[in-house]
């Protein structure tokens, strides 16, 4: 463990560096789609001004205890959970842990003091902004679904900026706080020059085939990998080939598929997802805030299954947004097992419809998002 890591709540923070500095409190996490965007909004903060002091505050336990110190950032860690609906014995010590984490916040923010606050979504954020609102501290918002949290909408009535990903969020927000900037991509989609051939060759398939990238995430979905187990065989029968990212719980099984079906590709995780996107002519994904921002930009074809036990379910209204533009198709989770892969297949033989799909969702593509948030941060608070 980092010493970041080993740094207990309240502890000494040292001075503000730079002629032009600043301090700004991060707060947020308990997912990728909140932590990537957080950390790009971090490091856009840090290009444009130097000397800024960038704290992190994220809940104990969490992956971004662990993700923040590696992309170069301290972080605090809050004793708060989330509310279990699976299990309703397992909530008894919520409100001690909510109590708990607001004494935390008020020893974070009278320790570092920082000139703003910024939430990017998850349970530790609302103490944060909650505190640092009640304080006078400018706060700022970071919603990256088109169906905000309920946290989110509450604390949106204080805040000083709210940074949405789609239009339509005047339904959630006061309308004049309101900037559509899109969400922050990883720079090597962004940046991404690997032609189609070099993705095919990287694993190990045929040019001339059409090509399906299936993910479901790094955990994988089941949902998806239940309907493309079921049927694999028209894959092949239809010269199409497969690229299929499981996740762990499904990789045994999708490996000994793909040993036996030299058109498939499978494995738990993709590391270089760069390559599976210029490789893909049609992609099938959930579509939690990110996927979505990151498909805008690859500018592929996208069949949507949402995850269906989202929060306000907004995987499936992110989805709808793009379904509404003509820029992706959606089947629902539960119909999935039927009507998946025939949809995939009857898309992969319609150049027509992939092209309408490729020019609208290229669109609705946003590469600077994190750039664009910090500059406004910055001009608020200057």
């Amino acid at each position: 463990m980092s010493e970041v890591q080993k740094q207990s709540v309240g502890s000494h923070f040292p001075p503000t560096g730079g002629a032009r500095g600043g301090r700004i409190i991060i707060a947020g996490g308990g997912t990728g789609g909140h932590i990537f965007p957080a950390v790009a909004i971090a490091h856009a903060l840090r290009k444009l001004q130097p000397g800024i002091d960038i704290l992190f505050v994220g809940a104990k336990g969490k992956m971004e205890m662990e993700k923040v110190p590696q992309a170069g950032y301290e972080i605090k860690g809050l004793d708060i959970a989330g509310f279990n609906r699976s299990s309703l014995i397992k909530n008894i010590g919520l409100p001690f842990k909510l109590i708990k984490s607001f004494w935390q916040v008020r020893s974070i923010i009278k320790t570092f003091q920082p000139d703003a606050v910024i939430g990017v979504g998850g349970y530790s954020s609302f103490p944060v902004l909650r505190y640092a609102q009640a304080q006078g501290i400018a706060t700022f918002i970071h919603e990256a679904n088109s169906f905000a949290g309920k946290s989110n909408i509450m604390l949106g009535k204080k805040a000083s900026k709210i940074f949405v990903a789609t239009d339509g969020m005047e339904k959630f927000f006061p309308a004049e706080k309101i900037m559509i900037t899109g969400n922050p991509v990883r720079q090597n989609i962004v940046n991404n020059i690997i032609s189609r051939s070099e993705g095919i060759q990287f694993f190990g398939l045929e040019p001339a085939k059409k090509t399906v990238f299936v993910t479901g995430g790094s955990l994988g979905a089941k949902g998806i990998n239940e309907a493309i187990d079921a049927g694999i065989a028209a894959f092949a029968q239809n010269n199409v080939q497969l690229i299929w990212q499981t996740g762990k719980p499904y990789a045994d099984r999708a490996s000994a598929i793909a040993v036996e079906n030299k058109n498939i590709w499978a494995n738990s995780f993709i590391t270089q997802m760069e390559y599976a996107y210029a490789a893909a002519d049609i992609v099938i994904s959930r579509s939690g805030a990110m996927s979505v921002a990151e498909l805008c930009v690859a500018k592929k074809p996208v069949i949507f299954v949402p995850f269906p036990f989202a929060a306000e379910d907004h995987q499936t209204a992110n989805a709808q947004n793009l379904v509404n533009k003509q820029a992706g198709l959606m089947i629902k989770d539960s119909e999935a097992k039927e009507k998946l892969v025939a949809k995939a297949i009857a898309l992969a033989g319609d150049e027509q419809q992939q092209n309408m799909l490729k020019g609208n969702i290229a669109k609705l593509a946003i590469t600077n998002a994190d750039e664009v948030v910090a500059k406004e941060i910055l001009r608020l608070i200057s």
